[in-house]
């Protein structure tokens, strides 16, 4: 039971600071390639149970995610991110509730109503409450000095999982959600569309120090999962999995895993199963696809959760597990999906924390109900970089049980030498395990045979031990006076 004299919030204030970050090489995804990104950090100040606390929350802004239109450029989209991160935090300021979710319910429903007002759509209107809400739960588990995974279990957050979804009733997150919290997770390789496979395909090397190919990225890491981005062009896509398939077979001895993202690049299921069929007609390509966990997001948002891909997927029995990403934008989305038949759907801290404990909760059912089907609650990234943004989502994924994950922070930023000195020397200290420094004295992620070792995570109180320093940074007005 949740003793409100406890878990009850009060928000004071929000601020917000800016560290531009520029890509090692670019990272070129669907119709983006990213070079360069601000790097928004936000502060709250508020009360937990009558006593001061502070939260921090980052994230990397990234062009043509959250809006995937052709017709705007990366400058024209920025501004609404931030103002939707912005309306997000001034309408939460000065509310008092008696628990967490109280008040993220208050957060969610303004969060919607500004999306509708404002035309934009929910996965924009979404990172805007989603940062307001990592911020306000870091300064919650710093709080009440307990690890975000043991707050979790003990719903000190006061979740009532009933109020989101009927089919839930009245049952505790615990009851659904594993009994205790990872403390290694597999790292699950992102291949960009843009990325090299093997040395002899880099024309200028960058000699920092770190893997640039893929060849070498396993050879340094002893990788063994993978996400291939596809392009949507067949004979484009066909010879680059089919080079793909010789690098993983080369250097894994055949011992892999893969997820395909189909980027949103097709129409209709129609155009995607003849993709699909294509390259599985191809004796080159055919064998990646013994090693296939699923495919991600193969359709556009627009056409993703529409009626008619019920009948195309009903009338496909030799469909992969697809599952969406872009279109898990709303509360209900994955339940609308699964009604379509998909197998499941992706957990990004950019899309809500709370929401992906409920879509946990909501999988883990059907598993019970349906065993022998396959359901699946994958871990995926939006170029997620340390102090912040990686621990924490390191955090939420541990808690829910998310075994490899898509990370590519590390592998397209030069660690975290864009942070201050006095930062780099925290993170070393705090999280050893995780981050070690580099020949240039940098940190940069600890990836032993795969893996992540997140136990300084996990005990942590949501992701961090120190408290970042947001003062170090430009601020938001300061940053956009230069830009």
């Amino acid at each position: 039971m949740v003793n409100p004299d406890k878990t009850s919030i009060e928000i004071e204030a929000f601020d917000f600071h800016v560290l531009p970050m520029e890509t090692r090489f670019p990272f070129k995804y669907g119709i983006a390639s990213m070079t360069h990104l601000p790097h928004l950090i936000v502060r709250v100040k508020m009360v937990v149970g009558g006593k001061e606390s502070v939260g921090i929350a980052s994230e990397g802004l990234p062009p043509k995610w959250f809006t995937k239109n052709l017709d705007t450029t990366f400058e024209e989209d920025l501004p609404w991110m931030l103002k939707a991160i912005e309306y997000a935090a001034s309408e939460v300021s000065g509310l008092q509730a008696p628990s967490f979710f109280d008040l993220w319910l208050g957060i969610q429903e303004r969060q919607k109503q500004w999306g509708r007002d404002t035309g934009e759509p929910p996965l924009l209107a979404g990172l805007g409450s989603s940062l307001v809400e990592r911020a306000i739960l870091d300064g919650f588990c710093r709080g009440v000095g307990i690890p975000f995974s043991q707050v979790v279990r003990d719903n000190l957050l006061g979740i009532r999982v009933g109020e989101l979804d009927e089919s839930l009733g009245d049952v505790e997150p615990v009851s659904l959600l594993p009994e205790k919290a990872l403390t290694k997770i597999q790292v699950r390789h992102t291949v960009g569309l843009g990325d090299p496979l093997t040395d002899a395909d880099i024309a200028e090397p960058l000699n920092d120090g770190l893997p640039h190919s893929l060849e070498a990225s396993i050879r340094q890491y002893g990788l063994s999962y993978f996400k291939i981005k596809l392009c949507g062009d067949l004979e484009m896509d066909r010879e680059r999995l089919a080079n793909i398939r010789s690098v993983l077979d080369a250097e894994t001895g055949g011992e892999y895993r893969i997820t395909l993202d189909g980027n949103e690049q097709f129409r209709d299921v129609g155009s995607f199963r003849e993709c699909w069929d294509e390259l599985r007609g191809d004796e080159r390509v055919r064998p990646l696809f013994d090693h296939l966990i699923f495919v991600e997001q193969p359709l556009h948002r627009d056409q993703a959760l529409d009626e008619s891909v019920r009948v195309t997927l009903e009338g496909w029995e030799s469909a992969p597990p697809i599952i969406i990403d872009e279109s898990d934008a709303e509360i209900g989305s994955f339940p609308r999906a699964f009604s379509l038949g998909y197998s499941g759907t992706s957990h990004k801290n950019c899309k809500g924390v709370v929401k992906g404990i409920l879509n946990a909760m909501r999988i883990e059912k059907l598993r019970r109900a349906e065993p022998y089907r396959k359901f699946i609650l994958s871990g995926e990234d939006l170029v997620n970089v340390g102090p912040v943004a990686l621990l924490q989502d390191l955090a939420v994924m541990a808690t829910l049980g998310i075994e490899h994950v898509e990370r590519n922070g590390h592998h397209y930023f030069l660690g975290l030498s864009a942070w201050p000195q006095s930062v780099q020397d925290q993170v070393i200290e705090c999280h050893p395990g995780l981050y070690r420094r580099d020949e240039h004295s940098f940190p940069v992620l600890r990836i032993n045979e795969g893996e992540l070792h997140i136990k300084s995570v996990i005990e942590a109180p949501f992701g961090t031990e120190f408290l970042l320093d947001a003062d170090l940074f430009s601020t938001l007005e300061e940053w956009k006076a230069k830009s």
